[in-house]
This record gives C-alpha cells, sequence and structure tokens, in this order.
C-alpha cells in the first residue's frame, strides 16, 4: 500500500495541474466564443439599426461598434441587448433603442476636443459612446442605484474621461460649464433653463420635450440667440426631481 500511495503522490500533482489547464482552456474558448457571439450580434445591430436608417458620421458608427452593449445591461437581459428596442434596466428605467442612441449622438456633432455634460446617466451606456469619441463626459444620474453601477462598469472597462455623480440634473452642472453639447435622456415638459445657460456659444442640445407627446428637439447656441428643431416623435422615461416642481 506504501507503494500504491507513493506513487500516487507522485502523479497527483501533474493529474490535478493537467485538469487545472484543461478547465482553464475549457472556459477561456467559452469566453472567447462568448465574446465573439456578442460581436457578431453588434456588427449586425449596426449594420441593420443603425447605417441602415441613415446614421452616417463614421465617429459615431465606430463607437457604436465599439462599446460592449451587453455589459451595460442586467445579466438576464445581455442575450436582448442588441434588438431593436429598449430593454429595462431596473428602478422603471430603461437603456434606449440603439438606433435612437446613435441618432442623438450624431445631432450633437461632435469633435474630439469637446466637454459634453449629458443628464440621465442610466446604465451608463450612452456616456461611454460620448466617451469614444470627445475628450471629457460629465453625466448625472438621479437614481443613487443607477449612478453606481454606471460608474463600476464604466470603469471596469476603462472610460476614465467619464465622470459620473449621483444628483438631480435639472440644474445641470455648473461647476463644470460651459460644455460644447449636452444630450438629456428623460424628457422634461420644457427644455431647463439653466441647461440652455451651461450651453457653450457654437454648441448644440439634443433632448427629449414634452408630456404625452413628446418631440426630440435638437437646440443650437449662437451669437444671435437659440434656435430650435424638432427632428423625432419619441418616447423617453419623464425627467423627475425638480422639474416635477415647476
Amino acid at each position: 500500500m506504501n507503494f500504491i500511495s507513493n506513487i500516487w503522490n507522485l502523479i497527483k500533482g501533474p493529474l490535478l495541474i493537467i485538469f487545472v489547464l484543461h478547465l482553464s482552456c475549457g472556459q477561456e474558448k467559452a469566453m472567447k466564443n462568448f465574446s465573439e457571439k456578442y460581436a457578431e450580434l453588434r456588427e449586425d445591430m449596426v449594420r441593420r439599426q443603425i447605417i441602415a436608417r441613415g446614421v452616417r458620421d463614421p465617429l459615431v458608427i465606430k463607437a457604436m461598434r465599439s462599446v460592449p452593449r451587453h455589459l451595460f445591461v442586467p445579466e438576464d437581459q445581455a442575450p436582448y441587448a442588441y434588438r431593436d428596442e429598449p430593454r429595462p434596466i431596473g428602478k422603471g428605467q430603461t437603456i434606449s433603442q440603439p438606433y435612437i442612441v446613435a441618432f442623438m449622438t450624431e445631432q450633437l456633432r461632435i469633435k474630439s476636443t469637446d466637454k459634453v455634460l449629458e443628464i440621465g446617466t442610466g446604465s451608463g451606456y450612452q456616456a461611454a459612446i460620448l466617451a469614444q469619441i470627445v475628450d471629457s463626459v460629465f453625466t448625472i444620474e438621479i437614481i443613487p442605484e443607477l449612478a453606481e453601477q454606471a460608474e463600476k462598469v464604466l470603469r471596469s472597462l476603462g472610460y476614465n474621461n467619464v465622470e459620473v455623480i449621483q444628483g438631480d440634473g435639472y440644474n445641470g452642472w455648473p461647476s463644470r460649464a460651459p460644455f460644447d453639447a449636452i444630450i438629456v435622456t428623460a424628457a422634461p415638459p420644457k427644455i431647463p433653463p439653466l441647461l440652455l445657460e451651461q450651453l457653450k456659444i457654437g454648441g448644440r442640445m439634443v433632448l427629449p420635450v414634452g408630456e404625452f407627446v413628446q418631440e426630440l428637439v435638437v437646440v443650437s447656441k449662437d451669437e444671435d440667440g437659440i434656435a430650435m428643431e424638432n427632428v423625432l416623435p419619441v418616447r423617453f422615461v419623464p425627467m423627475t426631481g425638480k422639474v416635477q416642481e415647476n
């Protein structure tokens, strides 16, 4: 028995190493297949939902191809993340339809040196898309749990040019103003005046406006004042917080 025991002691270490390596290789292969599957879904999303509907900005298209949308939704929603629809992210909120994210981003006409304010961080996905294009993104989320989760995901993916705070975005972010562009991802009944003040001359703001009937509005600001254009009927969750007091 001692002989057998000694033999077993000699071989069990290498056997264990082989087993662990085999298991590790199997896990790596599964993860690679998993990643490749989502990459295929993301490419299909860009071709069918974004480019086919008229989005042309190469920076926007590149960002939509790059950001792993499935990592910004709850785990049970990941298989559906690239569908042509919004998806629930908890707390009664949603991640916007991919086309709407791309369309709104394109309407901002942003460039690499820009500083952008986002009102309504949600999942953090829109902030990640912006971060692929601009110098810095400042984003405000009113729901603490969503702000915390979005910051965690953004940091884990290396988006160090995004600053997330929890708070009411109705008054914007005065200490970081002015902004080259502002995007709002929840619908106020009318445009918050302080957001207009914090928009630079030459800047643009995109936001849904309305209650029962909403329109996506593009605001342009120049030396002569403010110009507004309704570009698309939409349906967003309503803005909450101070806006409801006005």
